[in-house]
C-alpha cells in the first residue's frame, strides 16, 4: 500500500522529530520540508528538499500532498497557528500524527495538525481540537476539552472535567484540579500545580518548595 505525500513546515528540531515520527509509525511519506523564503537557508533538510513556502503550491500541489504545521509552542502558538491557516488557505489538507503507542480511549477524534506523542493516556469523552501538540506522557482526564492551538509538554496531569481555552502553554509536571477552566492565553509554568480557574493571558509559576504541615495523615480527611 503506498503511503501518503506530506511536505512538513519547519526546519528545526521540531520538523526533524515530526519527520523521523511520521517515517516509522504512520502511513505518511515526508516528501519535503518547507519554510518562510527568509528562513530558507539551504535547498535541503533531512536530505530532502527544502523550499520557499511562497512557491510549495507549484511545487507540491495540494492536489497531492497533505501538510504538517512543526513549529513550537513561540508567541504561545500563534507563529504556528499563522501558518496553520495560511496552509489551509493554500488548500492542504493538514496531517495529524497519533503514536502507536498512546493509549486513545476517547471516543472522538482528535483535530488535524495535531502531533500527540508515545505514552500519552487520553481517557474516554475528552475531545481535542486543531493544532495541539500533546509531547510524551501526558494524562488528559475525562471529558476534558482541548480548544485549538494548545502546546501540552510533558508528564502533564489534567484532570477530569477541564477545559483548556486556546493559545495556552502548560509546562512539564504541571498538574490541573478537577473541573478547573484554564482562560485562553495562559502560561503554566512547569511543576505548577492550578487549583482553580484562571484569567485570560494568567502566568503560573510554582511555589518554591513543598511545605510540611501540622498534621498527621490519619488527622486528614480524604
Amino acid at each position: 500500500m503506498s503511503k501518503k505525500k506530506l511536505v512538513v513546515f519547519g526546519a528545526g528540531d521540531i520538523a526533524q522529530i515530526a519527520n523521523y515520527y511520521f517515517e516509522i509509525d504512520s502511513d505518511y511519506e515526508v516528501v519535503a520540508f518547507t519554510v518562510d523564503k527568509e528562513y530558507l537557508k539551504s535547498s535541503t533538510f533531512e536530505g530532502k528538499p527544502l523550499v520557499a513556502f511562497d512557491d510549495i503550491e507549484k511545487l507540491y500541489p495540494s492536489s497531492e500532498h497533505e501538510m504538517f504545521i512543526a513549529t513550537s509552542y513561540f508567541k504561545l502558538n500563534k507563529v504556528r497557528a499563522e501558518r496553520y491557516h495560511e496552509a489551509k488557505k493554500k488548500g492542504y489538507k493538514l496531517a495529524t500524527y497519533i503514536s502507536s503507542k498512546c493509549t486513545y480511549l476517547s471516543q472522538f477524534k482528535c483535530g488535524d495538525n495535531c502531533f500527540i506523542f508515545e505514552d500519552n493516556t487520553i481517557q474516554p469523552y475528552v475531545k481535542l481540537g486543531n493544532n495541539i501538540t500533546l509531547w510524551s506522557g501526558n494524562h488528559i482526564g475525562h471529558h476534558s476539552v482541548i480548544e485549538d492551538h494548545n502546546f501540552i509538554t510533558s508528564h502533564v496531569v489534567v484532570s477530569g472535567h477541564c477545559h483548556i481555552g486556546p493559545f495556552c502553554f502548560l509546562g512539564v509536571n504541571a498538574t490541573l484540579h478537577n473541573n478547573v477552566i484554564i482562560a485562553p492565553e495562559t502560561l503554566v509554568a512547569a511543576g505548577a500545580i492550578i487549583p482553580f480557574k484562571t484569567e485570560e493571558k494568567d502566568v503560573w509559576v510554582p511555589a518554591k518548595s513543598a511545605k510540611l504541615q501540622g498534621r498527621k495523615s490519619d488527622e486528614i480527611k480524604i
